[in-house]
């Protein structure tokens, strides 16, 4: 008698999800022929068709999806159970907290904590959302353990010594623009073709470094000030001026907004920084390295 296996589950399981034999046999790395194989031995098992085949893709049977629904509770455990025997034999394990600058958390931080995640289960990362110089003040305090700031021309000189230093991005400012912006298909655009722009720009607390509008532009025309991001970027998305956001966030902008290198030899740029107390584990080393790849993909 025929039963359903490990590989029948997940494939029926994800032709339910996709809709579609194609896309499940590109996520599974399957050639098309072998997930047809296993939705055959799976209907085998089951004794009743699990899909239905049409000129738009396979919908599932309420057979189907009871399988599916079953399989995915499967599935979970399974993951599970590896997850369980990795903290075992992983050696990194234990909590680390790593502060970033806003911008940072769009989309840096999180892929350097799926990362770990996935690859050392045990070890535990903690998020703290923070400027550049309250990072610096709760990393000396032992408050967090890792730090991504922000260093430039145009910022503070923060006082880094004895703290172990790695950088992860330069140059990094481009100008966000709404997708029907005059300068939204453009490859580049010259410092000189902002000056007559209305900006949306940054406000926070005292002492704390807010995004403006373009560095090196002397007589920026205001049109907004707000404290969120999202807010800021919401006003662009509506076509009520640009901002400046780094690249290292360029990923993380909302669909309706574009962002565009600009072209200024006035403007030395900014560097992202990640920062240490000089002695650190290995899991704080595990950390550091995560970030750097997160950052070479951005």
């Amino acid at each position: 008698m025929a039963e359903f296996t490990v590989t029948t589950l997940r494939v029926v399981h994800t032709v339910v999800s996709t809709g579609s034999f194609t896309a499940t046999a590109d996520l599974l790395g399957y050639t098309q022929s072998a997930v047809s194989r296993q939705v055959a031995a799976a209907e085998a098992a089951a004794g009743v068709p699990l899909f239905v085949r049409g000129a738009r893709g396979v919908l599932p049977t309420p057979a189907g999806t009871a399988v599916a629904r079953r399989a995915a509770t499967v599935l979970s455990e399974l993951d599970a159970v590896d997850r369980d025997l990795a903290e075992l034999t992983d050696r990194l394990a234990g909590r680390v907290a790593l502060g970033a600058f806003p911008t940072a958390m769009w989309t840096l931080a999180p892929r350097a904590v799926a990362e770990l995640r996935r690859d050392h289960p045990g070890l535990r990362v903690e998020l703290r959302e923070a400027s550049t110089p309250a990072q610096l003040r709760q990393l000396r305090a032992r408050r967090i353990d890792v730090a991504v700031i922000a260093l430039g021309p145009d910022l503070p000189q923060y006082d880094l010594t004895g703290l172990r230093q790695s950088r992860l991005s330069e140059g990094g400012l481009l100008v966000a623009v709404a997708r029907d912006h005059r300068l939204a298909n453009r490859a580049r655009v010259r410092v000189t073709e902002l000056a007559d722009e209305e900006w949306v720009v940054g406000t926070g607390l005292r002492g704390e470094p807010q995004f403006g509008a373009w560095p090196s532009l002397e007589h920026p025309r205001i049109a907004y000030t707000m404290r969120e991001w999202h807010a800021r970027l919401g006003l662009v998305a509506a076509g009520l001026g640009i901002t400046v956001v780094p690249a290292i966030a360029a990923t993380g902008v909302p669909a309706g907004v574009v962002t565009v290198p600009v072209d200024d030899p006035a403007w030395l740029g900014r560097t992202a920084v990640v920062a240490t107390r000089p002695e650190r584990a290995a899991s704080v080393d595990a950390v550091v390295a995560a970030l750097r790849r997160a950052a070479g993909d951005s």
